[in-house]
């Protein structure tokens, strides 16, 4: 992602330290850090900035913003972070686990809106989801019956016995995703098979470790790994394995399936939150975190022919099919 835009700003006096308050200014520089660029993080910022422009603040005339991407390097996120407080940013907008812990441990008085977040509490960016803390809270990418209506879905329409699970375990959202994910198990007679990766040219290597071995493939929002999702998908087409994912937009890219939502809408609703941060009708302490909306089942049929998958009509019913 390039540097979309900058401006002057005197954030340090118009931002209340011990409430994560931006006070009324005629302009604003929006402080945006993410961890990688794939298309569900890009979706979740282009809906947050479809938020405020709708709510009045307009790129141009009253707002800019200073857009980083950290390349799935976390000293780099670091760095970034560090950079927008020397900025004096307005808030800043922190678009995925790693991106939101760089940008707490830099600053306890900047104003923090997350997404794509699927363990705020575990990550330790916030208390609970109804007292976030000072100055941070967010949208979480995690619906609490996703993982269990997708583990539900493999047990009971699949001949399958191990599910193969990629990963970063460095990645604090998808450790917590993965014992989710083994917790659904509980009950059925599916069993996990792990193979962790740290960086995604590591990825394809995983995922042809996984065959013969797996009976499925589910892929969790994991920063690392959907970054190369393709490398995933060509081996589940080769194989015949189907390959389930954490969201949508990896449906589009050729897995098979997903329970999940639109990862706009999350960066939609942070955006919400911003508007009211910035107009000084909430704090960051007055909104509770949120999880999304919507939860729905979406499968692509052109991934199901190249999986081998054998479509029952009774799915239809259950979701909706995109080509």
């Amino acid at each position: 992602m390039a540097l979309a835009g900058c401006g002057t700003n005197n954030s340090s006096s118009n931002t209340d330290s011990s409430s994560g308050e931006a006070e009324d200014k005629e302009s604003y520089t929006i402080g945006v850090t993410q961890i990688v660029e794939h298309p569900s993080l890009d979706a979740a910022y282009e809906g947050f900035k479809m938020a405020l422009e709708e709510n009045g603040f307009k790129e141009g005339e009253n707002i800019s913003y200073d857009v980083q991407n950290a390349q799935n390097d976390m000293n780099n996120s670091n760095t970034i972070a560090q950079n927008l407080v020397g900025d004096e940013v307005d808030l800043i907008f922190a678009n995925s686990t790693p991106s939101a812990q760089s940008a707490l441990n830099a600053t306890s008085d900047i104003p923090i809106l997350f997404t794509s977040v699927t363990d705020p509490v575990g990550a330790k960016l916030v208390e609970d989801f109804d007292k976030p803390g000072e100055n941070i809270t967010g949208t979480t990418d995690t619906h609490p019956e996703a993982i269990p209506k997708t583990i539900e879905f493999i047990a009971s329409e699949f001949d399958a016995k191990n599910v193969g699970l990629i990963y970063n375990a460095g990645e604090q959202n998808s450790v917590a995703q993965v014992d989710i994910v083994k917790e659904a198990m509980e009950g059925t007679d599916l069993k996990a098979v792990e193979k962790s990766v740290s960086t995604s040219a590591e990825v394809k290597q995983a995922a042809e470790a996984l065959v013969g071995k797996v009976d499925v493939i589910y892929i969790v929002t994991d920063n690392t790994v959907v970054s190369a999702l393709e490398s995933v998908i060509s081996v589940a087409n080769d194989k015949d394995i189907p390959m389930f994912a954490g969201e949508f937009d990896s449906v589009s890219r050729g897995a098979f399936a997903a329970y999940g939502f639109d990862y706009k809408d999350i960066g939609y609703e942070a955006g919400l939150m911003a508007a009211k941060i910035l107009r000084g009708e909430e704090t960051t302490t007055d909104i509770p975190v949120q999880y999304p909306q919507n939860l729905k089942l979406k499968m692509n049929q052109t991934a199901a022919e190249e999986m081998g998958i054998e479509v029952k009509t009774e799915w239809e019913e259950m979701g909706e099919y995109i080509e």
